[in-house]
């Protein structure tokens, strides 16, 4: 595309006629893409005030640990393990349910993805009203979309949208047995 204005065209062209629950999806899924193909973003220093203010040192914060709400923890671990390929890291029993995080075989130091219970009833009315609104709840990057897709239909999984290219990025979406959407996406 030459321009931004011809890209959000093509976008908009390709968005109509599918229902609003499908293009807020999509947009969505256009604006991650935008971010990812940019690259990092770099923090800036925030210019110094002037006076005895204390300048505030970086903290390094940094991601360790994220969360996907899934309704049974075991079949969330056997899907996630099994069928997306995932590490198990932790597993610790914590009442009636468990610390249970799993990991990239890629980055087993990296980001952790908490299989959190979504038993609250908050959580619950969260998450039906992204799923039924063709929301991804979150993302994974991988290498090449359309292997990924193809695997993962071998095995049974249901894609609610087939790789398609947006901006950037090929992005797909689909079910976890969970309860969630989740996309995955090549830059």
């Amino acid at each position: 595309m030459k321009n931004k204005a011809s890209l959000f065209a093509c976008v908009a062209r390709r968005l109509s006629g599918l229902p609003n629950r499908i293009k807020k999806a999509c947009v969505a899924c256009f604006v991650l893409a935008l971010l990812c193909a940019a690259g990092p973003l770099q923090a800036q220093d925030t210019p110094k005030k002037p006076g005895p203010e204390k300048e505030h040192p970086r903290t390094g914060i940094r991601i360790k640990v994220t969360s996907v709400y899934v309704d049974d923890q075991d079949k969330a671990l056997k899907f996630y393990t099994e069928v997306l390929g995932f590490v198990k890291k932790r597993d610790i029993p914590v009442g009636k349910f468990k610390w249970l995080t799993v990991v990239s075989p890629a980055e087993p130091d990296g980001t952790e993805l908490l299989l959190e219970p979504s038993d609250n009833p908050a959580t619950k009315t969260f998450k039906k009203a992204i799923f039924d609104q063709g929301i991804p709840f979150t993302a994974f990057a991988v290498d090449d979309v359309r292997r990924e897709y193809e695997r993962m239909k071998s095995l049974g999984v249901v894609f609610r949208t087939e790789p398609t290219k947006m901006g950037g990025a090929t992005v797909a979406v689909f079910e976890d047995t969970c309860g969630n959407l989740i996309q995955i996406f090549q830059v």
